[in-house]
């Protein structure tokens, strides 16, 4: 038998027909196994009526919604491919997806219409499906497709070896690549993560971070329905909408990037019976030591950390929850099957897998585990260079120490070179962090004529009195951080761009940057 992300599905719907299995909030919607099967079943139909085959693709363009589960599943029925797009993408990055995946069909919703309506003539060959809202010109009705439908049994020859998802990057650094995964792949993930997170058929996970990326589907919403748990779908975040859900559908577990976490806090808790949960499972991007310490001490719950990339289904390490704080900053131990490694970076080309660094000391981290990719879709160069010698190169700089905790430091990109000296930037952003002043910090290089780059602090203000000399006495007074590493810069901004995920985009503080330096040089 394969073990397909639909034969995981169909086994769930076998041994818990009547558990509740899905709540979508914005439809006040809910569906047992047995009647989500029905509407998944329809809907596979409903992609062969429209003529999908196996191996077509089909991409949604939608938040948080059931639609996008039963999507997944659908697809993963009768063979096709799911695409999921970020919902925060602008018209020509959506345009550049659909010219590289080529997708039969596209499931979007009214309230992204403002994109699509604008390229949709671009592709004739494309269907569009709404969910919901008026048909249009070039949009069909979702559910008169579906209502049509029979709903039986789809009869396909569906493999583990098959390609399960086309999951585009987060594009942190520019164009996205489209990470191809196999049905294989993704089933030894949701066993991964329901061994670290001990998931259980009674749990309720709350859906809150975006759907269309790895961490939340594959962290979340497929390992629950791998044992029979429940999914509460949030069609996208709002703090207090999360807390009041927390206590009313009584969730036990759920993932949330660390800017997240970080908002939850900012609400009065106080006001909202928050028992139920058990577990928060963090990820996308580092967390600060005081955040962790913030969430224990104010929620009351355990957390496990996942590290990872979409390139790896994503993760793999975890931070169990008896570690969180005696390893706090570290990203963990490699999950179950996985092996990392630490190698010296090499500037002309992949690093060499045997070049290892010795514990403790900082070099790339590349790593190997049967949740890797199979390749990136149409980058034939770019999938042998990520996957030089059958590892795969994060381009992330960290290192082991001698109990095998993994410690990142930075991506490679965003390292800053001054006056000779390597900075991390984020050892310089976890000491900033713990200053009550601050909400949110990025730290960055600026180019700098004499030293090469200058270590620049981007802060998104809590207290609204903070001033640039408060932060340098911070960082001078802290034994973490050596004074040639404080940031000599602090530029106030109400927010810091982050993609989906919850990851900074450095490059484009860097962008601002190089603009505004440019114009200085030219004033003087």
């Amino acid at each position: 038998m394969s073990i397909t992300i639909g034969k995981i599905f169909d086994l769930a719907v076998q041994k818990f027909p009547d558990k509740e299995a899905i709540f979508d909030v914005r439809k006040n919607v809910r569906l047992t196994y047995k009647e989500w099967d029905h509407e998944v079943n329809k809907l596979a139909n409903a992609f062969v009526q429209a003529g999908v085959k196996k191996g077509d693709r089909v991409s949604t363009f939608l938040f948080n919604t059931e639609e996008l589960a039963s999507t997944m599943l659908a697809c993963a029925k009768i063979g096709a491919i799911f695409n999921p797009i970020n919902f925060r993408l602008g018209t020509e990055e959506v345009a550049y997806i659909l010219e590289d995946a080529q997708p039969k069909i596209v499931v979007m919703e009214q309230a992204l219409d403002h994109v699509i309506s604008q390229i949709a003539n671009r592709f004739g060959e494309i269907s569009f499906w709404k969910i919901n809202g008026e048909p249009s010109s070039y949009a069909a009705s979702f559910q008169d497709k579906v209502a049509s439908a029979s709903d039986r049994v789809v009869d396909s020859d569906v493999l583990e070896s098959d390609i399960y998802a086309i999951m585009y990057t987060s594009g942190t650094t520019g164009r996205p690549k489209g990470v191809v995964h196999l049905h294989r792949e993704m089933a030894e993930q949701s066993l991964i993560v329901i061994a670290a997170t001990r998931l259980e058929a009674y749990d309720v996970g709350l859906v809150t971070a975006p759907m269309f990326h790895c961490a939340e589907l594959h962290c979340a919403v497929i390992p629950r329905i791998h044992v029979g748990a429940s999914n509460v779908i949030l069609h996208h975040f709002e703090p207090k909408k999360v807390l009041q859900l927390i206590q009313e559908e009584k969730v036990t577990k759920f993932f949330a990037a660390p800017t997240m976490w970080n908002m939850l806090l900012q609400e009065n808790l106080n006001a909202y019976n928050l028992e139920s949960l058990k577990l928060g499972l963090y990820g996308a991007a580092p967390m600060a030591p005081a955040l962790v310490r913030a969430c224990h001490e104010q929620l009351g719950i355990s957390l496990v950390q996942a590290y990872g990339m979409t390139e790896m289904g994503p993760a793999i390490t975890f931070l169990s929850e008896k570690d969180q704080l005696t390893k706090a900053g570290s990203a963990g131990q490699a999950c179950l099957n996985h092996e990392i490694r630490i190698v010296r970076p090499n500037e002309n080309g992949p690093s060499d897998p045997d070049d290892m660094m010795p514990a403790g000391e900082a070099g790339e981290i590349i790593v190997k585990g049967p949740c890797m990719m199979k390749g990136y879709f149409n980058r034939e160069e770019a999938s042998q260079h990520s996957m030089h010698k059958g590892w795969y190169h994060s381009g992330d700089i960290g290192y082991l120490d001698e109990e095998g905790f993994l410690w990142v430091k930075d991506r490679v990109d965003d390292m800053i070179i001054s006056g000779g000296e390597n900075i991390y930037p984020r050892e310089v952003e976890d000491v900033l962090y713990e200053h009550k002043g601050i909400l949110d910090i990025a730290v960055v290089g600026l180019p700098d004529d004499s030293w090469g780059e200058t270590v620049t602090a981007f802060v998104v203000k809590k207290d609204p009195s903070l001033t640039e000399e408060e932060l340098d006495q911070w960082c001078q007074s802290s034994a973490r951080l050596a004074r040639y590493k404080r940031p000599r810069k602090y530029m106030f901004v109400d927010a810091l761009p982050r993609n989906a995920s919850g990851k900074i985009q450095k490059f484009v503080l860097r962008k601002q940057m190089e603009e505004i330096y440019t114009g200085e040089k030219a004033s003087t």
